[in-house]
């Protein structure tokens, strides 16, 4: 994984290309999984949103680390 990266004249964690990528594809499961009623077998939804968004993060960082 790379330390930084230039990203419009400043360097940037890699970490925050991570979550900007993540964003869409949590908003894409979130989407599918709200209609479906998923969060309403939950304790708390709202958290249950912040550990999916976790889990997309950490999933996507581990799928394409070398």
């Amino acid at each position: 994984m790379l330390r930084e990266v230039a990203l419009f004249g400043a360097l940037a964690p890699t970490l925050l290309l991570y979550f900007l990528a993540a964003i869409p594809l949590f908003l894409v499961i979130d989407r599918i999984a709200s209609p479906l009623g998923l969060y309403r077998l939950v304790w708390h939804p709202p958290l249950a949103r912040l550990a999916l968004f976790a889990c997309v993060l950490s999933g996507l960082v581990l799928f394409t680390a070398h």
